[in-house]
């Protein structure tokens, strides 16, 4: 019998929007995929879901940005297996930090509406990217006490 441990990956995100348009990254993932994704990436130790999604985003837009909502909590499995569960955030964008570095791999930050996101397709990081807009369109917010730390 061969055992396998399962580890689902925990990631935060945000959206921010201003002006009709969602600040997104365009950047390098599975390799050499130039895709878009929201500012998103994996929960430090001993980090809030919050903290981390500001963080994340700052590091990987040069945004600074406050958050005020939970959007959605998603599950989604990679076709090659790996399992993802993010927490998405809305948030506004505070400052802006121009010649502050992107973190590895980003090549931009961008800001698009929501049927230029829609028309990029496959080039889509996940289907969580598109869901978690429409969800952010649809009002869908919860209070950020979702999560409780002990």
């Amino acid at each position: 019998m061969d055992i396998r441990e399962w580890l689902p990956r925990l990631t935060v995100a945000t959206i921010i929007e201003r002006d009709g348009r969602f600040l997104l990254v365009e950047e390098y993932a599975d390799g050499d995929d130039l895709v878009y994704n929201q500012p998103a990436g994996h929960l430090d130790e001993h980090e809030t879901l919050a903290a981390g999604a500001i963080r994340e985003t700052l590091e990987e837009t040069a945004w600074e940005v406050d958050v005020s909502a939970v959007v959605g909590v998603y599950y989604w499995t990679h076709p090659r297996g790996d399992t993802y569960v993010r927490a998405c955030f809305a948030g506004t964008a505070l400052h802006h930090h121009p010649d502050q570095p992107l973190d590895h791999g980003i090549q931009r930050a961008v800001w698009l509406t929501r049927e230029e996101i829609s028309l990029l397709g496959s080039r889509l990081r996940s289907p969580m990217v598109l869901r978690c807009i429409d969800d952010y369109l649809a009002e869908k917010r919860y209070p950020l006490e979702l999560f409780t730390y002990l």
